[in-house]
């Protein structure tokens, strides 16, 4: 995905703030939360993901006014959770990575639901080794 900085997600030093990243990775997770629903309907009738957990390194200062490249992949795929990295490149050089896990979830009765084998195949066609993160 690629995406324009906007001048009121720069800071005070010049750079892009750290906050925004988050959202951006947030928005490049988008097209894998279709895979659970394919409409990304809020109510808790249809919603079946969680976020639990959400980490990021901040390897560089990402500009204003040259657009970044978010890089969106699946970690590792368990019964209910999988993990998400999520990659910011600008200029061809990696400013920040993240990594993110979801549960599948039913809110209404409040546990975690196993991932069903038709949408974990569509996740592993996205699967990176760690391995492989960061390299151009």
């Amino acid at each position: 995905m690629i995406v324009t900085p906007r001048f009121g997600e720069v800071d005070g030093l010049k750079h892009v703030n750290n906050n925004v990243i988050g959202e951006w990775f947030e928005l490049a997770r988008e097209e894998l939360y279709r895979y659970f629903i394919p409409d990304l309907d809020l109510s808790l009738e249809k919603w079946k993901l969680i976020l639990v957990r959400n980490e990021t390194d901040f390897l560089g200062q990402i500009r204003y006014g040259q657009n970044v490249e978010i890089r969106t992949y699946i970690l590792k795929i368990g019964n209910s959770s999988f993990t998400i990295g999520n990659e910011v490149w600008q200029n061809n050089e990696l400013m920040a990575k993240g990594k993110s896990v979801i549960v599948h979830y039913d809110f209404i009765n409040e546990k975690s639901i196993r991932i069903p084998d038709e949408i974990r195949e569509k996740l592993k066609v996205h699967f990176l080794d760690e391995m492989d993160i960061g390299k151009n």
